[in-house]
């Protein structure tokens, strides 16, 4: 067990393997605060910094890693949410208040990569992954039309919270998983031959399992099937939102009480502790073994022995 140098942070291994994964002198950083609800950090490798959503305050974020200051990437953001980079190193991101996908051309235009299923507008994307062929995965809750805060009220178009894809060639949209209540985080184990997405419906449906579930990829790579339950919470640990997977297939996680590290099989292996709810994490710095951390009001980072099994 390690402790880390920001007040209330600590490394706990719930097994002696999750201790390999941290050297002796790794602690818990702060990098910044002073955002209302943080999310979606997506790395960029190429100019060392990150960006990531402060969804009330509308706007994105950027975090130099070199001078470590933190700017304002754009404003307003459109209540943006999940993001990603894209196997061109462009940004993709889920806005709530428009409900749709987009991407950030390198030009600085933003392109609408999808707003409408069958002629319907999305709830709100949520979170958003890019597989190796550029499909464009996304999950589609209902929080950005809930309320004020993430977006707009207003009233769903579409029957339930679903997941979809979007294809590369065609840009069709299609619906990959319609068996959820509200899904949310969204990654792909690092040989794509599952998918996770964790359902964060127990916010509106208290039966709601607080899981994640795990899909097997059918062998066309376009859609999904199965769903079993990979990992649960108990109440009093909040829920999952967003995560990523790390090289060797370990999931990072984020919780009511910060980041849980899960082994392949569903083991839960240790616990990385910080003193505010955690809604999303990436993987980051030179070698990606750097994991960033969005905390409700700040970002906190913490290396690992261990790497991301891709960017964004």
């Amino acid at each position: 067990m390690y402790y880390g140098q920001v007040e209330g942070t600590d490394l706990v291994a719930d097994e002696k393997r999750f201790g390999k994964l941290f050297a002796g002198y790794m602690r818990v950083t702060r990098h910044w605060t002073g955002t209302i609800w943080s999310e979606g950090p997506a790395w960029f490798a190429a100019g060392r910094y990150l960006v990531w959503s402060d969804i009330p305050n509308n706007r994105l974020l950027r975090y130099d890693d070199a001078s470590g200051h933190v700017s304002v990437f754009r404003q307003p953001s459109m209540n943006s949410n999940g993001n990603t980079v894209d196997n061109q190193g462009r940004l993709v991101t889920c806005e709530h208040l428009t409900r749709r996908v987009t991407r950030t051309e390198f030009d600085g235009s933003v392109t609408v990569l999808a707003d409408k299923w069958q002629g319907k507008r999305f709830n709100s994307p949520n979170d958003v992954v890019v597989k190796s062929d550029d499909s464009i995965w996304f999950t589609d809750p209902a929080y950005g039309i809930d309320g004020d805060n993430e977006g707009e009220p207003a009233t769903p178009e579409i029957d339930g919270c679903n997941v979809y894809r979007i294809d590369p060639k065609s840009g069709e949209v299609a619906r990959v998983i319609d068996d959820m209540v509200r899904p949310n985080g969204i990654a792909f184990s690092a040989d794509e031959k599952l998918l996770y997405v964790a359902d964060t419906g127990a916010t509106h449906k208290s039966a709601t399992p607080r899981a994640i579930r795990r899909y097997a990829v059918n062998s066309n790579g376009k859609s999904v099937k199965g769903g079993d339950i990979f990992c649960e919470l108990a109440p009093e640990d909040g829920l999952y939102d967003g995560f990523r997977v790390d090289r060797s297939g370990r999931l990072w996680t984020s919780t009511g009480k910060g980041v849980y590290c899960y082994e392949p099989d569903g083991a839960l292996i240790g616990r990385i502790l910080i003193p505010e709810i955690v809604a999303n994490v990436t993987f980051g710095g030179a070698k990606r073994n750097r994991l960033f951390i969005c905390g409700t009001t700040s970002l906190y980072s913490v290396l690992l022995m261990t790497n991301g099994s891709k960017l964004g």
